[in-house]
């Protein structure tokens, strides 16, 4: 088998296990729970934030609400050992379901729902969708629940608006609410069907995180298979890079690998487990206190411990260049990104861009830079809250999208398998 042939196998199984993995992730709460799944299948231990944490080298994880830090910590280290995260989140943007979802109007059955992020609203029009998260009970149990395709957002005909196609605006309000059935609302309970289908009373649900997701399943196309299209590969693109990446991270190690996927980042990160909370400082806090680490033992690892913030970037789209800088034009399927701000949105600097060159070129993996347009500011990604909280050198990467954050976005197949390759070599010491 040539090189090349084994290349493709490598990126078609990733790709088909990358679509395994979204496919089992509607919500946060569902990427936690498979990347737990996942660590648990080879061998990781999970621990209870309540109790006491074990001291030696192992495979371990914890689970906080809709995110996930799992890390290998090696039999060689000591207080001073440094950390490797790479760092992502498990949210994307779209609708959550608000009190008394149940609504109705003129004989349509309607959920009751509240923008969540940042979503491309007219592409969530006209999709099946389902409600996927989490439900609790008065006692405090928690159940993951997801119903399959239950609801829709429908457009309305162009023979209804003539002006549709010259410029389609939607009221947050009045135009995103979605139907799933006709009826009288006293005869239907949103929230009673999420309950018979986690098994409980629904008198006894007290409480839920509830979001929509579209029920499309990920596909490859396009000329030989080389696209990719699916719902939230921001960022799950990232945290299954990051997960396949430290599962095949070294055994013996210099430093302690980490992945770190947030919750809430599409909502700014400032929630117990988003990365402007305290959740990755608590762990490693842990972990170094179970190695012994005094103050400066601790800020002495720290002072050598690099982060990946790993999230999704722009490829340049074709039909609207303009909106691009214009001389870095990142194309899809010639590498993931380096992004960069001189405002600090992202959190690369020179000593970032050497890191990951070296990541890349262990990797045998090519990659290009990205940048905004002057006219066109640039959002943020948990980099630079990283670097802020914890004074870890941060560098920000990522895949090129299309698309991004539509209910259905677009990425290279090579893209997505370069950054889980760059990753590894990352997680090696490169």
């Amino acid at each position: 088998m040539t090189d090349a042939h084994a290349h493709n196998d490598s990126v078609a199984a990733y790709i088909e296990d990358f679509g395994r993995f979204i496919a089992a992730s509607p919500s946060s709460y569902h990427a936690a729970a498979e990347t737990a799944r996942r660590l648990e299948v080879e061998g990781f231990s999970r621990l209870n934030e309540s109790e006491e944490w074990p001291t030696g080298a192992g495979k371990r994880y914890v689970i906080r609400d809709g995110a996930v830090i799992a890390w290998r910590q090696p039999e060689a280290s000591v207080a001073t050992t440094p950390f490797r995260i790479l760092g992502a989140h498990t949210d994307s943007p779209g609708f959550k379901l608000k009190p008394k979802p149940t609504i109705g109007a003129h004989g349509w059955l309607q959920a009751g729902v509240e923008i969540y992020g940042g979503p491309l609203l007219n592409s969530w029009l006209d999709r099946e969708l389902e409600l996927a998260g989490r439900i609790v009970t008065r006692e405090g149990r928690e159940y993951l629940v997801r119903t399959g395709p239950f609801l829709r957002i429908p457009q309305l005909a162009i023979h209804l608006d003539r002006d549709a196609n010259s410029g389609l605006t939607l009221d947050r309000q009045r135009h995103t609410t979605p139907v799933f059935g006709v009826g009288d609302v006293s005869t239907a309970d949103v929230i009673g069907y999420l309950a018979h289908i986690a098994g409980v009373e629904s008198w006894d649900v007290a409480g839920y995180d509830i979001l929509t997701a579209d029920t499309q399943e990920p596909r490859r196309f396009g000329l030989n298979d080389s696209l990719f299209a699916s719902g939230r590969m921001d960022n799950l693109s990232s945290v299954y890079a990051g997960l396949v990446a430290l599962l095949s991270a070294p055994e013996k190690s210099e430093h302690i690998s980490v992945l770190a996927a947030f919750d809430h980042e599409e909502l700014g990160s400032e929630t117990r487990s988003g990365a402007a909370g305290p959740f990755l400082d608590d762990v490693l806090s842990r972990i170094g206190a179970g190695l012994g680490a005094s103050v400066s033992d601790r800020l002495r690892a720290y002072a050598e411990s690099w982060c990946l913030s790993a999230d999704a970037g722009h490829s340049v789209h074709p039909n609207y260049a303009e909106k691009h800088d214009p001389v870095n034009h990142p194309v899809a399927g010639s590498g993931p990104l380096l992004k960069i701000n001189a405002n600090q949105r992202y959190a690369t600097d020179a000593a970032g861009a050497s890191l990951w060159t070296r990541a890349c070129a262990a990797a045998r993996v090519p990659h290009q830079e990205f940048v905004s347009n002057n006219t066109v500011p640039c959002g943020s990604t948990i980099g630079p809250l990283t670097a802020t909280r914890l004074g870890i050198r941060v560098v920000d990467v990522g895949v090129p999208l299309l698309s991004m954050h539509s209910a259905r976005e677009l990425a290279h197949v090579d893209d997505l398998f370069g950054l889980s390759a760059a990753a590894g070599a990352f997680f090696a010491g490169a």
